[in-house]
């Protein structure tokens, strides 16, 4: 496994998020991690990204511990993630944005990054936009796209750092249906070429079609795991999450 998540444990004031989580997401694999509200996924989630510490437990990358690391070294070391609620740099064009997070993963600061700008090759950063479905738009500011265009723009700013895990919070959160299949499915072809990806999501769709293997957390423990399918049957998981309209999905 690429990403090793062991006896993984956070709480918050006494209150238990994570009660020792434990799984691995490997190169060319997409892991959906999923559960009701409250169940610590969003915790797990940061606690793997470096926005929470973790109380206890390891979270391994290749082979080294990644607890107590900032998410910037997290990135140089290869992991990139992107936010439920799409974040950008409003003021600059898609393709500008692009440029600025290209510099950013070879070490560039961000003030000398952005002067730079215009002095730097636009062709990296249009051929991720043209990976992302956003190549006709590389002029166009990104306060001004439409909120898929957003999604899929912060997108090719996690790919900009040539990851090798990506980390997506929720990549179909505010789609319209055909949007979330059409941003999903270039989800899951990034997986199909040797990425390793887990996601958070709440729209079952975005994972029956999609995840190779579905993580379920439930108050803080790991419940099931396994194929969409196969979670969909779970009594458990059934009772407490997904419910009859959710296993129709499998």
């Amino acid at each position: 496994m690429t990403l090793k998540v062991t006896d993984l444990v956070k709480h918050f004031n006494g209150i238990m998020a994570v009660d020792g989580v434990s799984f691995g997401v490997a190169p060319g694999e997409c892991v959906a991690l999923i559960g009701p509200n409250g169940a610590g996924k969003s915790t797990c989630f940061a606690c793997i990204a470096g926005q929470y510490r973790a109380g206890s437990g390891t979270i391994a990358w290749r082979g080294q511990n990644l607890v107590g690391l900032a998410p910037a070294a997290r990135l140089r070391l290869g992991l990139a993630r992107t936010f439920q609620v799409a974040q950008v740099f409003e003021a600059l064009t898609t393709l500008q944005n692009v440029q600025l997070a290209t510099q950013a993963g070879q070490g560039t600061g961000a003030i000398s990054a952005f002067k730079s700008l215009a002095a730097r090759p636009q062709a990296p950063a249009q051929q991720l936009l043209e990976r992302v479905g956003l190549g006709a738009l590389a002029d166009q500011y990104a306060s001004e796209l439409p909120y898929g265009a957003k999604k899929r723009l912060e997108l090719a700013l996690a790919l900009a750092a040539r990851p090798q895990l990506l980390l997506l919070d929720e990549p179909a959160a505010g789609l319209a249906q055909a949007e979330r299949a059409s941003l999903m499915e270039l989800v899951k072809s990034l997986a199909a070429e040797g990425l390793a990806v887990l996601y958070t999501e709440h729209n079952m769709d975005a994972v029956a079609q999609v995840a190779d293997r579905v993580l379920v957390l439930i108050e803080g423990r790991l419940a099931a795991q396994g194929s969409f399918d196969a979670i969909a049957q779970d009594p458990v998981v059934v009772q407490r999450y997904l419910g009859r309209a959710g296993a129709e999905h499998a």
